[in-house]
């Protein structure tokens, strides 16, 4: 882990091409926000979070600069309710039935993640023509 961004890390799944796309292009915004990234399979993230890797995997984390931890799909809220075009996004995704679409969504694209990147013709980091 290098420095402590002023509010935690945002923790994706590294062996993902979506979620490895998205997270790089995302960077310079997270950054203005405070944020940093880094893939869940670095070396430093079970020790600072106590999870197993294998419980890491299943969703997209926040690491907070107190160590607590912010996971799946309110990551996305936390992240939305602080960008002023990702803020209507961040009001509609908790009025109460349109909370359960959304975390169903996540959840549903969580699980399927790997395979959308494939479909989607994004290659796994360090795959031959990956980034």
């Amino acid at each position: 882990m290098t420095g402590q961004p002023a509010h935690g890390w945002i923790l994706y799944d590294g062996d993902c091409g979506l979620c490895s796309h998205w997270t790089s292009r995302f960077a310079p915004t997270l950054a203005r926000l405070g944020l940093a990234v880094a893939p869940l399979q670095s070396s430093w993230v079970p020790e600072q979070t106590g999870l197993p890797l294998g419980t890491l995997l299943t969703d997209i984390r926040l690491l907070h600069p107190d160590g607590t931890l912010t996971s799946g799909p309110d990551v996305y809220r936390y992240v939305m309710r602080r960008l002023w075009w990702g803020y209507p996004i961040f009001l509609l995704s908790n009025v109460p039935g349109l909370r359960k679409l959304f975390d169903w969504s996540y959840r549903t694209f969580a699980r399927h993640r790997k395979e959308i990147s494939t479909s989607c013709g994004i290659p796994q980091p360090g795959a031959k023509g990956g980034s």
